[in-house]
């Protein structure tokens, strides 16, 4: 695993480990809290157009980024918890989807995605 992700998850142990709040990260409490931190993220874009979504001003791209921040921290410590190296997964992953969405069928192919 990268050395400053590693680094972050020894952090993240250790925080919880002060706090003793071990004893509430179970995977399932985990993947709850990412969950809802993933909604607070969305709520932030709720009743957005398009447009605004994409002209953040400072104050509001500061409060997205620690949701951010919350949604990434809660997801390295289910990774940890789980033993899964979120930088491999993330690339397998990536290659499943570039063998099941090839560029061909994207790019003015006469069969597309929706054929399948």
């Amino acid at each position: 695993m990268n050395a400053e992700l590693q680094a972050l998850q020894d952090a993240l142990r250790a925080f919880a480990r002060e706090r003793e709040w071990e004893q509430f990260h179970s995977p399932k409490n985990l993947a709850s809290a990412l969950s809802v931190e993933a909604a607070e993220l969305l709520e932030h874009f709720q009743w957005m157009t398009e447009e605004q979504s994409h002209t953040l001003g400072e104050d509001k791209k500061n409060e997205i980024a620690e949701e951010v921040a919350d949604v990434f921290l809660y997801l390295l410590q289910l990774s940890d918890k789980l033993g899964i190296d979120p930088l491999e997964a993330a690339r397998r992953k990536l290659e499943i989807n570039a063998a099941k969405y090839p560029v061909d069928l994207a790019k003015g192919s006469s069969k597309k995605y929706s054929d399948f």
